[in-house]
């Protein structure tokens, strides 16, 4: 598994970056817009909590002392599965600052309504249950997704590097007993990057990446926490999650690339990387990270490096000559 390391000079990156995020209101989206700002990075961040949401912008700019000054913090209620609502928060970006540099989709809740609940019987089963964990999780990401390509690109005349990171969740690829339609959404935002990573460097001039958090301490997670900490298990806090979103939307991958196993170094991560190569230096494209304890690991690099084991020699390369045949999307 290839490790993501932190790199003090990934924060020096931030200066006037023009970003932006939804599910900014609470834990891992509140962390990193404070982070962002606080690196002199213009932010635009939308959440459907309106009173938590606009009061950052005055609580970030009175009680944080930023490291790097000139930054902006911008509120905009924000729907992400109402269309029109996303579009408004990239409109804001755009007018306000005149390009796009880095979107970041955070926006997600906890599952919601018992779809596989054991007691359900022939007559509580005809009652339709609700969505919203699956349009929250999933099309909402979809909608972020596709808003942000055509804004990341608008201007970009330079080729500028530009950035997309989808927040997952490790129930992104891992089974997650309980929580069935937030599994399922998360593993449709991996399914997501996968299928445009190798485009998008191509059509957009946009690299595309993953966040895969574990146990976060956020208030979505109180009903395990303890039960977690009693087995001495990790636990990421916002502020180090947000951390890896950083290097991993800015960040340059380690010249010659470094794969950790445990903790032993080993080789190669920039081959991974593909499409990321931009003003000279290979950064991060197409990688899901999975972030435990404050570290990223890249998940992506061991599942393509181990294909011929868990797969079988044979098979993998007919599998990797179809992909060949397929591309990279733009000419089918």
């Amino acid at each position: 598994m290839a490790a993501i390391p932190l790199r003090e000079e990934t924060l020096g990156e931030l200066k006037d970056k023009i970003v932006v995020i939804s599910g900014s209101a609470h834990g891992i989206g509140l962390a990193t817009v404070q982070l962002l700002y606080t690196h002199g990075a213009h932010v635009i961040h939308g959440d459907w909590d309106s009173p938590a949401g606009s009061s950052i912008d005055s609580s970030i700019t009175s009680s944080s002392k930023p490291q790097v000054p000139g930054g902006s913090t911008t509120f905009v209620q924000t729907d992400v599965t109402d269309y029109d609502s996303v579009l408004q928060l990239f409109d804001t970006a755009l007018k306000k600052h005149g390009r796009v540099d880095v979107a970041i989709s955070n926006a997600g809740v906890q599952e919601v309504g018992g779809w596989f609940e054991k007691g359900l019987d022939l007559e509580g089963i005809r009652k339709k249950p609700t969505t919203k964990t699956l349009d929250v999780n999933l099309l909402g990401c979809i909608y972020f997704s596709r808003i942000a390509c055509v804004y990341l690109k608008e201007g970009n005349t330079t080729k500028a590097d530009k950035s997309l990171i989808l927040v997952s969740s490790t129930a992104g690829f891992k089974e997650t007993p309980g929580i069935f339609v937030y599994t399922a959404a998360k593993h449709g935002v991996l399914g997501l990057l996968r299928s445009l990573r190798p485009y998008l460097p191509k059509t957009h001039h946009i690299r595309t990446n993953a966040i895969c958090p574990w146990m976060t301490d956020t208030a979505m997670v109180t009903g395990i926490r303890d039960s977690w900490i009693s087995n001495s298990l990790p636990v990421n806090t916002p502020e180090s999650v947000a951390r890896v979103i950083v290097e991993t939307a800015l960040g340059t991958v380690p010249e010659g690339g470094e794969r950790m196993k445990d903790e032993g170094v080993v080789e190669g991560l920039a081959e991974n990387a593909k499409g990321g190569e931009k003003d000279g230096k290979v950064r991060y494209n197409g990688r899901a990270v999975f972030v435990e304890g404050g570290r990223g690991w890249d998940i992506e690099s061991g599942i393509e490096g181990t294909e011929e084991v868990w797969l079988g020699e044979k098979v993998s390369r007919t599998l990797a000559k179809g992909q060949e045949v397929l591309g990279d999307g733009t000419d089918w």
